[in-house]
Order: structure tokens, then sequence, then C-alpha cells
């Protein structure tokens, strides 16, 4: 099993608009063997994404619920930035706080180490655990059998990160989760350079602000998300010359989306690229089949002017569309 860095952080409160605690729980981790930090959280709050998750690449991740003080996010990511562990990131951003015992937080560093805290007057259920990489805490839960499962759930299930934080949030709701019921979703996971072209290193960022059933829900998303993450990583090597380690994750986002035509179209290009010329057709004309509406597009991609005037490039692209 990978050595893990986890940070698991619940907080369940108000649903009124004069009652500001967030109703949450949430799972922070971070993997050492593939350098991502992710948060997930479901809670009875609207759009809670926009609240509790906070990660930065290389760096660490931090979940602030219970009264949130926002500022713990972007504060706790900067004082990791500078060096301080966990436990003085913490210390620090209490100290600063003019009502700390409201509040409720975990911070995870990218080197593994944790923290956990909650505050005197969070509400019952209210506390925590921790171990060897990890920590579990939270307020206004049905009980403490929601901590445990999640624990339970994420340190058992084998799978990528996300997966495993998914599994974390689906046994905390099994277990009673939020005790007055259920609203909102959302899932973060950050790599260095994994998000858009490599810019940036957001690999999955999806919310559901307002649903009735919101993991069930952000499962959906997720699903996409995971093929979307691959597909990125793939194209971005891709577009860096790097074609060898492009081709399997490309392979990898097809196998998750087997009928995404714009996922087959681009495993084309790579295939291609790599010299897998057959492949390549293959996965063409399964693009096609999917959307007739590429072939204007592959008609002048300069990526696939190797196979213009084949007879088989020709004849798929000038097919009646199905």
């Amino acid at each position: 099993m990978h050595t893990l860095a986890l940070l698991l952080v619940l907080a369940v409160g108000g649903g009124d608009q004069h009652d500001q605690t967030i109703c949450t729980f949430s799972i922070v981790a971070h993997d050492s063997a593939t350098g991502e930090l992710g948060v997930a959280v479901a809670s009875r709050f609207f759009a809670v994404g926009t609240v509790v998750p906070w990660a930065k690449a290389g760096v660490g991740a931090v979940a602030t619920q219970s009264f949130a003080n926002t500022s713990f996010g972007w504060l706790g990511l900067d004082l990791l930035a500078k060096g301080l562990s966990p436990e003085e990131t913490m210390q620090r951003l209490l100290r600063k706080d003019t009502e700390p015992q409201k509040r409720q937080a975990g911070i995870v560093g990218a080197d593994g180490r944790s923290a956990t805290y909650t505050g005197s007057l969070c509400v019952p259920w209210a506390g925590g655990r921790s171990g060897p990489h990890y920590a579990v805490q939270g307020n206004i839960l049905t009980g403490e059998a929601v901590v445990a499962g999640m624990e339970r759930a994420f340190l058992e299930t084998r799978g990528t990160l996300s997966d495993r934080l998914y599994a974390a949030l689906l046994e905390g709701d099994r277990q009673g989760g939020d005790s007055r019921g259920k609203q909102s979703a959302a899932l973060i996971l950050v790599k260095a350079g994994a998000g858009y072209g490599g810019y940036t290193d957001r690999a999955i960022d999806i919310r559901v602000d307002d649903h009735p059933e919101p993991l069930e829900e952000l499962g959906r998303l997720l699903r996409f998300a995971q093929m979307n993450y691959t597909w990125n990583e793939g194209w971005t090597l891709f577009t860096r010359k790097k074609i060898t380690e492009a081709l399997p994750h490309i392979e990898r986002a097809a196998v998750l989306a087997p009928d995404n035509p714009e996922v087959l179209y681009d495993l084309a290009v790579i295939r291609l690229a790599a010299g897998k010329n057959y492949d390549a057709l293959d996965a063409l004309e399964k693009a096609f089949r999917y959307n007739p509406k590429l072939k204007k597009q592959a008609s002048g991609d300069a990526d696939l002017s190797s196979l213009r005037g084949t007879p088989e490039f020709e004849r798929m692209v000038h097919a009646p569309g199905r």
C-alpha cells in the first residue's frame, strides 16, 4: 500500500440562515506515491465546496468547518509553504482567531504529518481520533460510528486516492453522517502540473451544491472527472512531445470512457504519434461512429496528416455519417 498522509475532517451544523455552522463530514488526504492531495466533503449546507476544502500541490491540505473561519484555508497553506508543521500551523491559526473554541479544523502536510483540533464549543457529538498519517474529527454527527467508519473505509479501500476519498464519504453517510440531512458535496484533488494544459495543480474539481442525494451525484461526476484527469495528463504530455509517456494515460482514459468520441479521437492522434497506425485508425473509426461531426475536424487536422491520402482514412472521412 502507498505511504499515505491522511486527514479526515468532519463537522455538522446549522440549517437556517442565522446558523453558520458548516454541517460537514469530510476527508483530506495525501498520497506520497503519486504526490496527490485531496479533499472530499459532504454536508447539509449549500455549496460546502466553497468553504471547507483547501489544498495546494507539494504543500498540504486544510479543512475548516464548524462556524468555519475560511482564512484557515489560505493562511494554513501559506504557513505550511513557509515550512511550519501542521501542528505549528494549527496553533498559529488558533492564536490569531477571536473564537477558537467554535472552530474545528484539520491540516495535513505534504510530508505526511497532520494535526487536528476541535474547539470546546463545537456541538456534540464532537471529537476525533488520530494515528500515523491520519486524523478524524467531527461535530453534530449522529455518533462516533461516522468517524470510525470513514477511517476504516479509507484505510481498507484499494484504488486511486479519489476512489478512497469517495469511499470514506459513502461509509460516513451509511453510518449516519450529518444528523440534519444532506444537501451538498465536493471533491478536489491536486497534483503538480495536473490541471488543464499543465498550468495548474487542479486535477479534479467537482461540486454538487444542492441535491437530494449529493453523494450519488458526486459519484457520477467523479467517474467522468477521473477519466478527464488521465485524459488531460495524456494530452499535456503529448503537447510536450513526450509521446511514450502520454500513451498509457490516454489509453486508460479510453478504458474509462469507451464511448466518448473526443477521447477516442485524441487516442487516435497519440497512437499515430507513437507509430501505431493501425490502432490509430481503429480508434478514429470508433470516434466517427459516435460523433460523425469529427470527420470535418480530422480532414484538416495536422496531427493526422500522415494518414491523409491513405485509402482507410479517406474512406472513413468521406463515408456518410451515421
